[in-house]
């Protein structure tokens, strides 16, 4: 939108937003340093005006021109509407150095300068300017008036050149010299006759102000004489002056009649604010100025509000003053105290709508003590005062600050150091400084967590453990008698890194509200971070001083900021902390608080006025006996002081009637409505007149009273309170409105809003920030803050922002605020710093060509160009200062004309921005005009430094301007460090270079350097260019590089990244330090912060250095070489791009899932999002479909394809085909014959074994084992059961009955074949099986199974045998060993002494039950020797041996001896049997299939459940018979049978007698 013609060129209007107040103030500090000073605090600078002598004089001189000016004024009323515009642009014209006084009175001494005055910008369009005379300029006096401020000598000098020249400026006289007083009453008579036209309309307007005319003209007539002799103006400069009024008058005519004829309804529109009212902060007392610019069609009107209020300036005679003029609205704050601290608000309005903009005015109070009439003048801060010193003498006192701490940030846990070096002048042998430290203006001091230091000249804070305690503003002030200084900044503690991630912060600022015997009440706050989830309560921990064990005070969190806690013994001290906890767990715990005693306040203050020994953390109270025993009354004044959800305190006065000794007190309760009283602390009295209850229903009403109780007894109750609802009586505040931020610096923002309305016990505001459109959230403080206006720091510049703000109380937090406008983060716009270096270039006979430097701060906005002045110098005594251009250059380089030859000449240089312009340069060195016959080369000039990095940078300079007689040949660079002296010059280069640039390498990092350009030409080598620099060598954080590209169709580019950026910042491209912006072989393109730079066709033509500068910034750059080497790899690898292949990591293959799916995959390493994959199946492509299904994983690279099942019909070959944009690729497998067929077998089989799967079936299919008894035991393990599944065994078809039903506990199933043999061959198998289907499982055990498994069994019955025995019995000599049981598999070898046993009737062999024996009978020396028992499972052999001889022989053949004898002598039965069985069997005994009884004469024994005895005592032929013996338990019975045959010896020797003669008969 453009601005009215009458601001185009106005660089007045705001002034980067500095009143003019400021403006003169800053003016005065440059002449004179000594008589302001500037308090800062944070980054806000306050300045006021000077001094009390200049307010004096511009007062008297405000009232003298007062009068005269406002009687001129009324000479030039016109009748018509167009002539009273007119006269209105004038009075704008003279309110900046015309006539209006009262806005001449605050900066006059800056706007007005009897020096010759350059030509001024014109407020017209270029047709308007055609139509102006060509003798005139049109003069607006505003145009550069603020940029003549302190070009004069002293401040007497300005005021007195001000006041002369506006008594003199509207007079015509003739002669030169005339006094003041004589103009003015000239003036009066020229203008007698134009008045006639006119004193009709004047006259009403003379006899209302004629009284205060009066006053005023003899105030202005005594002032005038004064002034008189200060200056006098001649006939010349007078009709100047008029001559262009005239002409102004008649442009402002022209322009009215031209804007007559335009169409109004073409140029509505809304009301729009282009500048809008910035915030102040001021002193009491002082005057504030709120400004702002609007444009709109119609011209809007302005109201100005006061906190929503409009401003009546009638109600407040005095106290505001609002102007309008031309679209500039001002609202003036006269005398400021604390009641106008507030919110203003500037509303605009016309037809097409209404829009304000919002400001704030701080008024802040000087605490220290000063000269009323001074502040009152406008001295800024204090005057330097005289000190009296210990030495009894007065002493001017200079405080200044070097080195200082700035913004600063820490995170919880670290150390941190703040610190300045304090600079005090004069300085006075041991009298050193006051130094005090504070934190958000409370004094600070020395602690564990905090510590001062004062080394004589540099003050140090140092934290030892920060904490989000320590967040704040920090001022340090120095007080030296009775004058000090200060300097303050900000400190921001962010939180530690939780150890559960999503954990909350920790809360900070735990307090101790109020102790007594009975309980402590703590207070803390809230934290910002929450960890991302709401916090659930607090954990509230305590630890008794002197001990390190913290335990936890309450069991739930508690959500209210406050918490008594109880359970502590008297005298007892303690210290707390507290803990936040969300659904993510618990954060870190607070600072721990300060150290406090569980004791009432009276004993507290009088142990505190009565010490009696060093404090040792604990009290001991102690209670005299009492007199006499009387019941206490009654408690008074029962209340309740404190109600939350959690708990409720109680408060109360003893009773009157108590005795000698101390009470205790009885706390009941009751709900309300009843009157069920019951008592709260039964098992622990209370000692103090307060207490805390817990443990009560949240919505529910109580009452409650107390009892008191001594030794005498318990006494009558107190009145019960009223009802108390248990809740929380403190509500969450509401959420803060209206957040504005405004610009602060290029890392800060000024964040204001409306405070929460109705909130109770508020303790502050917590501020959060979010990058534009990212959606995270970023706290700005981790301390509450108060007030409605903070300063966030710590922000990225260029970087947009938005803000939003809650409050928070001891109930908690409030909803967030709505969001703020987006704000990006940069600096105020200011005027440019002084440019500086200047230097002639080249001289000629009337004319010189200056160079000079940019301004080291160009004010946050571009600099649009410079202003140069000269002035001559005639004896070393200079003269006025002349304008050498009317219109800005934009180059650092400028020739001055029509200057005198052989005259000396000084020259300054000020730079210009959209802000105004800024202060002049200072003043050059005297330059004699002549011209130059030199035959060297004149100095290069504007050196710049680029690409700084840590060892290296480029320098580039312009070609001098002189180059002598014959052409520049080349250059010299030279280099010294900055701290070396003049000597220490180096050459960089020992042949002259022709470039106009230079890659400097091997720089110190760290290190500081100048450097110096020397051109050279065919006669010899120049003087030197001004030094470039200094410049640090380092590589500063976050630089980035150039970067070759090549993208995926071979395109090469160059490309570059900046993220310090300003919003006019823009990347420029060169080539060999040369612009390429018309280059035909390149392509740039640039958004936001990137830009690259694309070559169209590379070659050997493109060969060179390409950089890239940022500008508007601090010299970032960066550039790139492209050699030969690189030119061939960059086009090798632009081939490839331009053919490539998509890179596989592994070749299509196929596979089998669980279902009998099959799965065909292959990865490629990468794929886009544009990849495409063709699948074919015998040179047909297949899609997507009920049989195939097709995905695609580009993160992966991975490609499927899936088919359900495989059928005949599928045998062939399949192949991928890949396509990532120009990239191809693909791969192929054959499924044909064996290969397909082995393929679709399995894959049937999984699908049939998915299906099993889904009903109860065999984990593990059926197996064997045998135990360590020598059993088989049948096992499988199941799977997907439940508790209907049922288990069946069976054998060769035949179930097999189970008596114990199986649990599936352990998913084992199990059955166990004792003694396993050949009858136990044959088929298992087992059946599971529920409503969801069964499977089954066989296991053979026939043929080669079988044997395998009686190998087995046979292996462990072998392992089982026990060693070797040797039994002598009534026949002889046994060898036996027992096993865990015998099968016929296990074959069993005897032998003795080496050879094997030949067994006849003598020796004999076998198995009894368990018992594997050698029976010799009749033994004889020969069957002496060692026994060999070897037992052969089928593949190997398990041997026991014994030795039978010596004394083991002997031993064994006596007790042989003994048994026979003893046989002979009665003849006795003995059979042993050994039964095993579990549960151990029942055993009976039978003879011819008869029971049989034990009696004497057959004793049948059954000895621990394993030994069967069977004894015939007496042995007769009647005994002889078949006998059976029967074991049984509930599995089932065995029986065993054998056969007792009793003769006698001599009929049996009969017999066989008999036989052998019958056999002798037959014989013959």
């Amino acid at each position: 939108m453009s601005l009215p013609f009458y601001q185009r060129s106005h660089q007045h209007y705001d002034l980067s937003y500095r009143n003019k107040d400021l403006r003169t103030t800053v003016s005065h500090y440059q002449q004179e340093k000594k008589r302001s000073a500037i308090y800062t605090q944070g980054s806000t600078a306050y300045s006021s005006r000077s001094s009390a002598a200049h307010r004096q004089e511009s007062q008297a001189f405000r009232q003298a021109s007062a009068a005269s000016f406002q009687q001129q004024a009324s000479q030039y009323a016109l009748s018509s509407d167009v002539s009273r515009k007119a006269a209105s642009a004038y009075d704008y014209g003279s309110s900046h150095g015309l006539t209006d006084s009262s806005l001449l009175l605050d900066d006059y001494s800056s706007k007005l300068s009897p020096k010759p005055k350059r030509a001024k910008h014109s407020l017209l369009s270029g047709e308007e300017k055609e139509n102006l005379p060509s003798d005139y300029m049109v003069p607006i006096f505003s145009g550069r008036q603020k940029h003549v401020s302190g070009i004069t000598d002293t401040e007497e000098e300005r005021i007195k050149e001000a006041a002369a020249y506006i008594a003199q400026r509207n007079l015509l006289a003739s002669e030169e010299g005339i006094t003041t007083s004589k103009q003015s009453t000239a003036s009066k008579q020229s203008t007698a006759s134009k008045q006639s036209t006119v004193s009709k309309q004047s006259t009403a307007s003379r006899q209302s102000t004629a009284s205060k005319q009066s006053m005023v003209s003899k105030q202005a007539t005594s002032t005038l004489q004064q002034e008189e002799t200060f200056e006098k103006k001649s006939r010349k400069v007078a009709i100047r002056e008029k001559a262009e009024r005239l002409s102004l008058r008649k442009t402002l005519e022209e322009t009215e009649a031209y804007h007559a004829k335009l169409n109004e309804d073409h140029l509505l529109h809304a009301p729009e604010f282009i500048i809008k009212p910035r915030s102040h902060t001021v002193w009491e007392k002082e005057n504030v100025k709120l400004h702002c610019s609007i444009a709109g069609w119609p011209e809007p009107r302005v109201t100005w509000y006061k906190n929503q209020v409009p401003i009546n300036v009638h109600a407040n005679p005095g106290k505001y003053i609002i102007e309008s003029r031309y679209g500039m609205h001002t609202l003036e704050i006269n005398a400021c105290d604390f009641e106008d601290t507030a919110q203003y608000r500037a509303s605009a309005m016309n037809v097409k709508g209404e829009l304000s903009a919002y400001a704030s005015v701080v008024v802040k109070r000087y605490k220290g003590e000063f000269d009323e009439t001074r502040f009152h003048a406008g001295a800024s801060t204090m005057p330097l005062s005289f000190a009296v010193t210990p030495y009894g003498y007065a002493s001017k006192f200079e405080i200044h600050f070097d080195d200082k701490f700035d913004v600063s940030f820490g995170r919880e846990g670290e150390t941190m150091s703040l610190g300045c070096r304090v600079v005090i002048t004069p300085e006075i042998k041991h009298f050193q400084p006051e130094i005090q430290w504070y934190r958000n203006g409370v004094p600070l001091s020395p602690s564990k967590w905090v510590q001062t230091l004062w080394s004589g000249e540099r003050a140090t804070l140092t934290f030892s453990h920060l904490n989000k305690e320590d967040e704040g503003l920090y001022t340090i002030r120095v007080r030296m008698g009775e004058y000090y200084e200060q300097y303050s900044a900000y400190v921001f503690v962010r939180d530690a890194d939780a150890e559960i991630e999503g954990a909350p912060a920790a809360p900070l600022d735990v307090k101790c509200l109020e102790a007594n015997k009975d309980y402590i009440i703590i207070s803390w706050k809230q934290p910002a971070v929450d960890g991302g989830s709401p916090i659930l309560g607090y954990f509230i921990d305590k630890c008794e001083v002197g001990t390190d064990s913290w335990s936890q005070c309450n069991d739930t969190p508690v959500k209210f900021a406050r918490f008594p806690v109880t359970g502590l013994i008297e005298g007892r001290s303690y210290i707390f902390r507290v803990r936040a906890v969300n659904k993510t767990g618990i954060g870190f715990p607070s600072r721990v608080s300060e150290p406090v005693a569980a004791l009432d306040p009276a004993e507290k203050a009088r142990l505190k006025s009565r010490p009696s020994a060093p404090w040792t953390g604990q009290i001991i109270v102690t209670e005299e006996e009492p007199s006499e025993g009387i019941v206490p009354g009654p408690p008074t004044d029962l209340s309740v002081t404190e109600a939350t959800r959690s708990y409720v305190v109680l408060s109360w006065k003893p009773p009157r009637q108590r005795g000698h000794e101390g009470i205790m007190y009885f706390v009941e309760k009751c709900e309300a409505g009843t009157e069920n009283w019951q008592r709260v602390n039964t098992e622990l009295p209370v000692k103090s007149p307060r207490f805390a209850l817990f443990d009560l229903a949240e919505g529910k009403s109580y009452c409650f009273r107390v009892r008191c109780s001594n030794s005498a007894g318990v006494g009558e109750p107190s009145d019960a309170t009223e009802v108390t609802v248990v809740g929380d009586k403190l509500d969450i505040p509401k959420a803060p409105g209206k957040i504005i931020p405004s610009r602060n610096t290029d890392t800060s923002v000024v964040v204001s809003w409306e405070e929460s309305t109705d909130a109770k016990e508020l303790v502050g505001y917590y501020i959060e920030a979010s990058v534009a459109g990212s959606g995270k959230w970023e706290p700005c403080n981790n301390n509450p803050v108060k007030g409605s206006r903070f300063t966030c720091h710590g922000l990225v510049t260029g970087q947009s922002y938005i803000f939003r703000v809650r409050a928070v109380n001891a109930a908690g937090l409030s909803e967030y605020s709505q969001d703020s406008e987006a704000i990006e983060v940069k600096a105020a716009i200011a005027p440019p710093s002084p440019p500086h270096d200047i230097t002639c270039l080249e001289s000629f006979r009337d004319s010189m060509v200056l160079g000079w430097k940019q301004p080291d701060k160009i004010g946050g906005a571009e600099i649009t160009g410079y202003y140069v002045n000269y002035r001559e110098v005639i004896d070393g005594v200079p003269g006025k200062w002349r304008e050498a251009n009317v219109k800005a250059v934009s180059e650092e380089a400028y020739k001055i004309s029509n200057l005198k030859e052989n005259m000396v000449y000084q020259f300054q240089v000020a730079a210009m921005n959209m802000a105004g312009l800024g202060a002049p340069s200072a003043v050059s060195e005297c330059f004699k005009c002549e011209e130059w016959t030199i035959a060297v080369p004149g100095p290069p000039h504007s050196l710049k430094c680029s690409e700084v990095r840590k060892d290296s940078l480029v320098l580039q300079w312009k070609p001098p301007v002189h180059s002598g007689r014959t052409p520049v040949t080349g250059y010299f660079v030279d280099v010294k460090e900055a701290k070396a002296k003049e000597d220490q010059w180096r050459g960089l280069n020992e042949a002259a270079i022709k470039n106009v640039y230079l890659k400097v390498r091997g720089l110190k990092e760290g290190v500081s350097y100048v450097f110096r350009v020397r051109a050279i030409n065919q006669v010899g080598v120049g003087k030197p260019s001004d030094l470039a620099g200094p410049v640090v060598a380092e590589t500063r954080p976050g630089t980035k590089e150039v970067v070759v590209n090549v993208d995926d169709d071979g395109v090469i580019s160059l490309n570059f990244e900046c993220d310090q950026m300003t919003p006019k910042s823009e990347f420029s491209w060169s080539k060999d330090y040369v612009s390429t912006e018309d280059s035909p072989r390149l392509e740039v393109e640039s958004k936001g912060n990137k830009t690259k730079m694309t070559f169209k066709d590379l070659g050997m033509d493109d060969l060179g250095i390409y950089s890239c500068d940022v500008t508007d910034t601090d010299g970032i750059a960066s550039s790139y070489l492209i050699d030969e080497e690189e030119l061939k790899r960059l086009l090798a690898l632009s081939h490839d791009h331009k053919f490539p292949t998509v890179p596989v990591k592994s070749e299509l293959a196929v596979e089998i899932l669980e279902k009998g799916q099959v799965r065909f995959w292959m990865q490629a390493e990468k794929l886009s999002g544009n990849a495409k994959v063709n699948y074919i199946f015998n040179e047909k492509e297949i899609f997507e479909g009920p049989k195939y299904k097709m995905h695609i994983d580009r993160n992966t690279g991975i490609i499927e394809m899936f088919m359900e099942k495989l059928q005949d019909e599928d045998e062939g070959t399949y192949t991928f085909q890949l396509q990532d944009g120009k990239a191809t690729n693909h791969s192929t497998v054959v499924l044909i014959g064996d290969v397909f067929k082995k393929l679709q077998k399995e894959a049937e089989f999984q699908r049939q074994e998915w299906i099993r799967k889904q009903g109860p079936h065999f984990a593990e299919y059926l197996s064997w084992e045998v135990t360590g008894e020598c059993n088989v035991l049948l096992k499988c393990k199941v799977a997907n059961i439940k508790k209907e599944t049922h288990i069946v065994w069976y054998k060769d078809e035949r179930e097999i009955s189970v008596d114990e039903k199986h649990d599936f506990k352990d998913g084992i199933c199990t059955l166990l074949i004792t003694e396993f043999s050949k009858k136990d061959a044959g088929i298992y198998e087992v059946i599971l099986k529920d409503d969801r289907g069964k499977d089954k499982s066989r296991l053979k055990l026939v043929d080669e199974a079988f044997k395998e498994l009686m190998t087995e069994v046979c292996k462990k019955i072998a392992l089982s045998a026990t060693d070797l025995k040797i039994q002598s019995t009534a026949e002889g000599i046994r060898l036996y060993s027992f096993v865990t049981y015998y099968v016929e598999d296990l074959k069993v070898n005897w032998s003795h002494n080496g050879a094997a046993v030949r067994y006849s009737d003598r020796v004999k062999t076998g198995v009894t039950g368990e018992q594997i024996w050698l029976q010799i009978n009749e033994p004889t020396p020969n069957d002496k020797g060692k026994y060999i028992m070897e037992l052969f499972d089928g593949k190997t052999g398990h041997q026991k041996t014994v030795d039978l001889s010596g004394q083991a022989y002997d031993e064994a053949y006596a007790e042989f001896q003994r048994l026979k004898q003893a046989a002979i002598a009665e003849k006795a039965l003995n059979l042993t049997c050994n039964v095993w069985g579990d549960p151990p069997p029942e055993v009976s005994w039978l003879k011819n299939e008869k029971a049989l009884a034990s009696d004497d004469h057959c004793n049948l024994k059954f000895e621990a459940g394993k030994t069967a005895y069977f004894t015939i005592n007496g042995v007769s032929t009647a005994d002889s018979g078949k006998y059976g013996l029967v074991v049984k338990n509930k599995y089932g019975s065995e029986t065993s049978d054998f056969t007792v045959s009793v003769f006698i010896p001599e009929e049996e020797a009969r017999m066989a007698a008999l036989e052998a003669q019958k056999g002798g008969k037959k014989a013959k």
